[in-house]
């Protein structure tokens, strides 16, 4: 499964410039565990840093402009820094399994001239095979939605400047026929909106494997908003494989693994009357106008509770354990403030 090994963000709000774990050019640091927790005071950047991937995974989906405006962040003057003039940056450091090389992938988000965010820089690296020093060949290059993306599994050719004249220049020797071996291997891509991110476009393309396997790791991504309020609602009847952001669907959930997976279901259970002592069965029923409700049963009670009547801490310590017990999980998982409640 895919991992990231190291995180680095620059001029998100709080956040003016720091990294986490490894990347490309910091080798000896430490990468990510597999399972790391953020711990800090109130006001040092904890919920931010949780909502720079939320942002990521935002700009994915709908673009980076819609991205600045969504879930209350206020637009692009509200993300970046106070104070500060550069572009937010990104970089993410990860590998698809454990003998993968990794790979780095570096966004930019900038104003343009009309004072309207767009992405500025974006880039994928990854070393040769046997290469083990020096910077990683690069098999995406776009500056100002202009650039060079590299066909197939095969690496790139280095591109040693990162400026605009340099990616330019390489652009027109293919155009020309001056660069024959490149021009095999490169595709020149244009962007008919700078405000979508190449790896969105390009990621859905066969010819562009690797690629495609970043954008599906992103996609991947669950960031976890869970509310026991949200749990409490009564959504309609019908069985859903994963649990939402808020966790609306807890319902929907437990249907689905009663029905497709019930031995790792009854597993799950096991745990839960373990952390959770006198809980003895939890089970879906469907009431008359079609809702979900969702049951407890409790040792000593004949009737069962509903998700209505538990608390916090068992709701919220049963959504966890459904998410770590996902037959098929996401490729990262990440949940802010789990002891709450």
């Amino acid at each position: 499964m895919a991992k990231i090994e190291g995180f680095r963000v620059k001029n998100y709000r709080a956040l003016h410039d720091i990294t986490l774990g490894k990347l490309w050019n910091t080798q000896a640091a430490k990468p990510l565990s597999p399972m790391t927790a953020i711990i800090g005071k109130n006001g040092v950047g904890k919920s931010t840093l949780f909502d720079t991937f939320g942002f990521l995974a935002d700009c994915l989906k709908g673009g980076v402009e819609e991205a600045c405006d969504a879930r209350g962040r206020g637009g692009f003057e509200k993300i970046r820094s106070q104070g500060q003039e550069g572009s937010v940056e990104f970089q993410i450091y990860y590998k698809e399994d454990g003998n993968a090389r990794p790979i780095t992938y570096e966004l930019a988000i900038d104003l343009d001239s009309s004072g309207r965010p767009y992405v500025k820089r974006e880039r994928l690296r990854q070393r040769r095979k046997q290469q083990r020093q020096g910077r990683p060949f690069s098999f995406l290059i776009l500056n100002e939605g202009k650039g060079l993306a590299w066909k197939g599994e095969e690496e790139g050719k280095q591109v040693e400047e990162e400026s605009e004249l340099d990616l330019f220049k390489l652009i027109e020797r293919i155009q020309k026929g001056e660069a024959e071996e490149e021009s095999k291997e490169t595709e020149i891509v244009e962007l008919d909106d700078k405000r979508k991110l190449g790896i969105a476009t390009l990621g859905s393309l066969k010819q562009h494997p690797r690629i495609a396997l970043f954008r599906r790791f992103i996609e991947g991504w669950y960031l976890s908003y869970f509310t026991p309020d949200a749990a409490r609602m009564l959504p309609l009847a019908g069985s859903q494989k994963h649990l939402n952001i808020h966790g609306e669907n807890l319902g929907n959930v437990v249907q689905f693994m009663e029905r497709e997976h019930p031995k790792k279901f009854q597993e799950i259970l096991k745990t839960i009357s373990r952390k959770i002592p006198g809980v003895e069965r939890i089970s879906t029923e469907k009431s008359p106008d079609g809702r979900l409700l969702l049951q407890f049963n409790d040792r000593g009670f004949q009737d069962p509770f509903y998700a209505q009547q538990m608390s916090d801490g068992t709701l919220k310590v049963f959504a966890y354990l459904l998410l770590l017990e996902d037959p098929s999980p996401p490729p990262f998982l990440c949940i802010e403030e789990p002891e709450n409640g």
